[in-house]
C-alpha cells in the first residue's frame, strides 16, 4: 500500500482529518520538536512550541500553498512559533515573572554524545545569543542540515541574503566560542 504523501496529508487536514493530521505527526513530529528545542533550549517550551505548531497546521492546512515543500511550511511556522515563544519569555523575564540562573540556558542538546557535552554547550549558548534572523539560517543550515535554497524558502530571503547571515553568524560564533576558550 502506497503512503500518503506530504500534500496528500495536508489535504486531509483541510478537510477535517484527524488520522491525516496524525500520519503528518508521526512522520515530522521529532523535527519539529529538534528544531523548537535547538531555539529554546528548554524542553518543556519546546514539547509546547510542537504541540501549537501541529495546531497551527490543523487550523491553517486549507491556506496551504503548493508552492513550496510542507517541510518547508512546517519549519516556516516552527522557527515562527519558536521565535514569538522566546520573546514572550524574553518578556516575562523582563518583568521579573520568570527569574532564572541561567541566561542563556544551562542546555544540553539530547542528540549530543557525552564526551561532546561541554564543547556543545558553549555552542548552544553562543547560537542562543545570535539575532533571530542570523540564528534561523544557522540552525536550519547547520543543525537542521537543510539545503540553503530551503533555509531562503523558510525565511522568505534571497539565497544570497542567506549566505550573508551565514557569514556573519559564523563569525559572531568564531568570536564568542574565542572568548570562552
Amino acid at each position: 500500500m502506497l503512503q500518503p504523501t506530504d500534500r496528500d496529508l495536508i489535504v486531509g487536514i483541510a478537510n477535517s482529518d484527524a488520522e491525516a493530521l496524525r500520519g503528518l505527526y508521526d512522520r515530522h513530529a521529532d523535527r519539529v520538536y529538534n528544531t523548537a528545542l535547538t531555539y529554546l533550549q528548554n524542553t518543556t517550551d519546546a514539547e509546547e512550541v510542537s504541540q501549537d505548531v501541529f495546531t497551527k497546521v490543523w487550523r491553517s492546512a486549507a491556506g496551504f500553498k503548493a508552492e513550496s515543500q510542507v517541510t518547508t511550511w512546517l519549519y516556516r511556522i516552527t522557527v515562527n512559533t519558536s521565535l514569538t515563544a522566546l520573546k514572550k519569555r524574553q518578556k516575562r523575564k523582563m518583568f521579573g515573572m520568570i527569574h532564572s540562573g541561567h541566561d542563556p540556558p544551562d542546555f544540553h542538546h539530547p542528540e549530543a554524545k557525552m564526551e561532546e557535552r561541554e564543547e556543545n554547550k558553549a555552542l548552544f549558548a553562543a547560537i542562543y545569543g545570535l539575532p533571530d534572523r542570523q540564528k534561523t539560517a544557522f540552525v536550519l543550515s547547520y543543525v537542521e542540515e537543510l539545503p540553503r535554497q530551503q533555509v531562503a524558502d523558510v525565511m522568505g530571503l534571497s539565497l544570497k541574503a542567506i549566505e550573508g547571515l551565514l557569514m556573519r553568524a559564523k563569525k559572531s560564533l568564531r568570536n564568542k566560542l574565542a572568548t570562552r576558550a
